[in-house]
């Protein structure tokens, strides 16, 4: 009786269209189609002069990813079935289908944010290989790092069972992943590609790191969601974060028109050892002072020297706390 009832539903649906086009109730699409292009000819300027690119891929790009993690971790990543006489058959076999795959959609960065009139310039599309090549070359020191990440979520965290069970239910650990990846195209100077892949990221962890952050080793993020790493932040070594911390900016300079100045160092400086806990929101230029304890939900937009404790309530801090200790006697101070 459903699926009756949902047929005649559909039929009805159906036939109300065909009275309503019958009767005249059209959709004026020339009209809604000459309006489009009328907007799309004042904003020229995001269509690059009016060229039209094939821009890279979303979707492509996670296919991607999906495979260089895969040769980054084959046992988790890749196949189920794989051992020590061909886990280096796949991973150079995942290598040979994906870097193609990654150097077309770098040449496609390249190509619409170019000044060039061609798709297929072939300076472009050899600038692509070698950003492509230069990347693969440090895949072993992207592994390497993201080896001291795991090892601070496992040391960190104590409900961390197993290394395993980081990389595949830990989405601190995903967005680190993609951010190691990012951050080495942003370096390469691959445009596009490093924010989509950390788009991605965002999207399926709810933590967006921005490609250009530089980040030591050993970072771990517990839980993650609602994390914002800004642009120019730099982290030291060993540093750990939890939900919701942010590490922004606190104000722009405008230059001509009214356009923020890109590119100007903004965002905090936190130097090695530092936790940061939840909801805490760290803005501008300032630096976070090696083993300093930043305590949940404040809001700091001054510099503090090592070794301090901030908390909440009166904002105090104490430059003699004792490594993994919160109990030495603070001193107050202004924030």
């Amino acid at each position: 009786m459903v699926r009756l009832r949902r047929y005649t539903r559909l039929n009805i649906m159906d036939e109300t269209l065909q009275q309503q086009d019958a009767s005249g109730m059209a959709w004026n699409l020339d009209q809604i189609v000459t309006e489009l292009r009328a907007s799309r000819e004042l904003t020229r300027n995001i269509r690059h002069q009016g060229r039209i690119h094939k821009l890279p891929s979303r979707k492509a790009l996670l296919g991607i990813v999906e495979g260089l993690c895969a040769v980054l971790f084959p046992t988790h990543y890749g196949r189920t079935d794989l051992n020590e006489t061909n886990i280096d058959y796949f991973v150079g076999h995942t290598l040979d289908q994906t870097l193609p795959l990654l150097q077309d959609q770098v040449r496609r960065g390249l190509v619409f944010t170019s000044n060039t009139d061609t798709q297929d310039d072939r300076s472009l599309t050899d600038r692509a290989g070698r950003i492509t090549s230069a990347f693969a070359s440090r895949l072993p020191t992207i592994r390497a790092v993201l080896v001291t990440d795991l090892q601070a979520a496992y040391r960190g965290d104590p409900a961390a069972t197993s290394h395993s069970e980081i990389l595949l239910c830990y989405p601190g650990m995903t967005a680190i992943i993609y951010y190691r990846l990012a951050h080495v195209l942003q370096r390469l100077e691959a445009p596009l590609i490093p924010r989509l892949i950390s788009d991605i990221a965002h999207a399926s962890t709810g933590i967006d790191i921005h490609p250009a952050a530089e980040i030591g080793s050993h970072f771990f993020i517990d839980h993650g969601t609602g994390v914002v790493i800004g642009e120019t932040t730099v982290i030291g070594k060993r540093v750990r974060l939890y939900q919701a911390v942010t590490l922004g900016a606190k104000r722009f300079t405008e230059g001509e028109q009214g356009v923020l100045i890109k590119g100007e160092p903004r965002h905090p400086i936190v130097e090695d050892d530092v936790v940061i806990y939840a909801g805490a929101t760290i803005l501008g230029r300032v630096t976070i002072g090696q083993g300093s304890i930043i305590g949940g939900n404040v809001w700091l937009t001054q510099s503090v020297p090592p070794r301090s404790h901030v908390v909440q309530a009166q904002m105090r801090t104490s430059a003699t706390i004792q490594p993994n200790s919160i109990k030495a006697q603070p001193t107050d101070w202004e924030a």
